[in-house]
C-alpha cells in the first residue's frame, strides 16, 4: 500500500427504510475525517413499484446532515416547517444545531413506479460553540455548485472549499466534500489543503499514487502529501474532511419527544441502545 494511504476503511450494512446502505464511517481506524462522523452509501438498488424509500422522522442535535444523489429523488421534511424534493447533484444541507427531527421518503408521485435510488448521505459534526445554533434547513440546486475540470476529471464542490471554490452550504469549521467524476484516463493531483483527507471509491476504478482501492472503500491519506488520483476506465469518487474536530456530544431529548414534530407525520424512530464494550 502506499505510504500517502494511512488506513482502508470497509462498510458494515445497515438498514434504513427499504434499503440497504453501506456505512464506512465512523470505523475503528478513523471516527471521523475533519468534521465527518457518519458516512453512509445508499444503493445502487432499484425500489419496486409501491415501494418507497421510507426514513421515519428522527433527531439530529449538535451536527449537519448532508444528502447527494446520483440517481433517484427522496422528499425531506422536518419540524421547521421546511418540504424540499431533491433530485440528483443537488445538495439538501440540514443543520441540527440545538435539535431538529426529519423524515426522508420516496416522494409520493414518484411511488407508483419503480425508482432507481443511488446517492451518498453524511452527517457533519458541529464545532462545540455551534452545537447549540439554531436549526436551518438549506437546498442548493446542482447549478449552483462550483464545478473544475482536471485532466479528464469534473470536481463539483459540494460543501466547503475546494480547488479555489467555494460551495453555497454554510460550514462551520473547515470542509471538504468534492464529486469527481472520472472520464477514462483521467487523472489529478489532490494537494493538502485540508488538513484531514479521504478518498471513497463509489464505483468504477481508480488508483492513489498508484495502489488500487477497490469499490465501496475509503482510503484515509496521510498528512501534508499530495496524492494522484487515476482511473483506467472512469470512476465516481467523493472526497471528504478538513479541519480536525473535536467531536461532537449526544443527547436524549428525542426519548421524551421534546423536540419538535414534523407535520403530518405520527411514526418516530426510537433512539439506539448503548452496547457496552
Amino acid at each position: 500500500m502506499s505510504s500517502s494511504i494511512k488506513a482502508v476503511l470497509k462498510p458494515h450494512l445497515r438498514d434504513i427504510g427499504n434499503l440497504t446502505v453501506r456505512r464506512v464511517l465512523p470505523a475503528l481506524a478513523a471516527r471521523l475525517i475533519g468534521p465527518f462522523i457518519f458516512f453512509d452509501h445508499m444503493g445502487p438498488a432499484t425500489l419496486a413499484p409501491g415501494v418507497g424509500l421510507d426514513v421515519r422522522p428522527h433527531p439530529h442535535i449538535g451536527l449537519a446532515t448532508v444528502t447527494y444523489l446520483f440517481e433517484g429523488a427522496m422528499m425531506h421534511r422536518d419540524s421547521i416547517g421546511s418540504e424540499q424534493k431533491i433530485v440528483p447533484g443537488d445538495v439538501n444541507w440540514m443543520t441540527a444545531g440545538r435539535g431538529i427531527v426529519h423524515s426522508e421518503r420516496t416522494p409520493d408521485e414518484d411511488r407508483a413506479s419503480a425508482q432507481k435510488m443511488h446517492g451518498i448521505q453524511t452527517w457533519v459534526a458541529l464545532p462545540l460553540d455551534a452545537e447549540d445554533t439554531e436549526p436551518s434547513f438549506e437546498h442548493h440546486a446542482a447549478a449552483t455548485l462550483p464545478e473544475i475540470e482536471r485532466n479528464g476529471v469534473t470536481l463539483r464542490v459540494i460543501a466547503g472549499t475546494a480547488f479555489g471554490q467555494t460551495a453555497p452550504a454554510t460550514t462551520f469549521s473547515g470542509t471538504l466534500y468534492v464529486a469527481a467524476h472520472f472520464t477514462p484516463g483521467g487523472a489529478f493531483a489532490l494537494e493538502p489543503e485540508h488538513e484531514e483527507r479521504g478518498v471513497y471509491l463509489v464505483d468504477g476504478d481508480l488508483e492513489i499514487d498508484g495502489t488500487p482501492l477497490e469499490a465501496g472503500t475509503m482510503a484515509v491519506l496521510a498528512l501534508d502529501e499530495t496524492v494522484t488520483l487515476a482511473s483506467s476506465g472512469g470512476a465516481t469518487v467523493m472526497l471528504l474532511g478538513g479541519e480536525k474536530l473535536d467531536g461532537e456530544r449526544a443527547k436524549l431529548a428525542w426519548t421524551n419527544q421534546e423536540m419538535g414534530k414534523v407535520p403530518g407525520e405520527t411514526e418516530w424512530i426510537p433512539l439506539p441502545e448503548r452496547k457496552a464494550h
